[in-house]
């Protein structure tokens, strides 16, 4: 069904857009079979086993919770939020990202166009009407063009993790919380109580989350005019924000539209966890379909 939008919203300039299914009217589960293990034969998320990656996935939350403050995130979304560093189609991003793997993630050493293809394949076969969830799938990891020389090189701990507010207190729900205590912000006052710079429901799209590739990802979209539904762009730039969506931290933030969009997040986060694995795609034959989708939500060029 499509509506006609007298205020369109997150800055989308489309008279007409899809708006979702209600996610209760969906089974939650679909058809996906959860996996036992990941990609080194471990539970997923298990921040203290023993693998290959644990001590790098932990170095990195130390320089990620040392470094991520009130202060820095706005100098670099203000510098990134400019989009002056390049014009590209969302598929050249996708084949600039396949060199890069996630220093954060101790479930998966796979270039990145096997996770987003894995993801929003799992969920093209459990919602095929969805097809806004589908791209979602997709494009949800883009951000991490951040780590390429023409966006700066930035340090992985400045585009990958999990993601947390700034500007208030550090719940102690958020992986690896006691590096924060060196975090300039942890002993603030400013920024040291529940709420913060902040106040009880005032939305989280007026709170300042640790910068990464989700927020810039979020602006790229939203600033280059896309048509997707409100719940995609709350997918993309929260689909790392753990502390909610897995043990409800920060939940006192949110108002009544983040609470809606934020059962999609839920379906959506199953498949972004649990698609890790060894199953390849064939990227020529699913190609064209999701070409399709990127005509369809996004102009041709996008300002990055």
């Amino acid at each position: 069904m499509t509506i006609t939008m007298e205020k369109p919203r997150f800055g989308l300039h489309a008279a007409e857009m899809k708006i979702p299914t209600d996610p209760k009217e969906l089974v939650l589960d679909g058809g996906f079979s959860v996996p036992d293990s990941n990609a080194f034969g471990q539970t997923f998320r298990d921040y203290g086993a023993e693998s290959e990656r644990k001590k790098t996935v932990e170095e990195f939350y130390r320089m990620n919770h040392l470094h991520q403050s009130y202060e820095f995130v706005k100098r670099k979304r203000e510098e990134y939020g400019k989009l002056d560093r390049v014009e590209m189609s969302i598929w050249e991003c996708i084949e600039l990202l396949n060199g890069f793997v996630d220093d954060s993630d101790p479930d998966l050493d796979e270039p990145q166009i096997e996770h987003l293809l894995q993801t929003a394949e799992a969920i093209r076969r459990d919602y095929p009407d969805e097809d806004w969830l589908h791209l979602t799938g997709l494009i949800h990891d883009l951000g991490k063009v951040l780590l390429h020389p023409s966006f700066g090189q930035l340090p992985q701990w400045a585009v990958v993790g999990d993601t947390f507010p700034v500007g208030c207190a550090f719940d102690e729900s958020n992986v690896h919380h006691k590096f924060f205590e060196g975090n300039e912000d942890f002993k603030n006052p400013k920024y040291s109580t529940k709420f913060g710079v902040y106040s009880e429901g005032c939305g989280l799209e007026n709170v300042l989350m640790s910068w990464g590739h989700d927020d810039y990802m979020y602006l790229v979209a939203k600033e280059n005019a896309t048509t997707l539904p409100s719940a995609a762009l709350f997918i993309i730039r929260y689909h790392s924000f753990y502390p909610l969506h897995r043990f409800g931290a920060y939940a006192s933030l949110m108002n009544e539209e983040d609470k809606e969009n934020l059962k999609w997040l839920h379906v959506f986060n199953k498949y972004d966890l649990y698609s890790k694995s060894k199953v390849r795609v064939d990227v020529e034959k699913v190609k064209p379909y999701y070409i399709s989708l990127i005509e369809k939500y996004f102009p041709a060029k996008l300002r990055w």
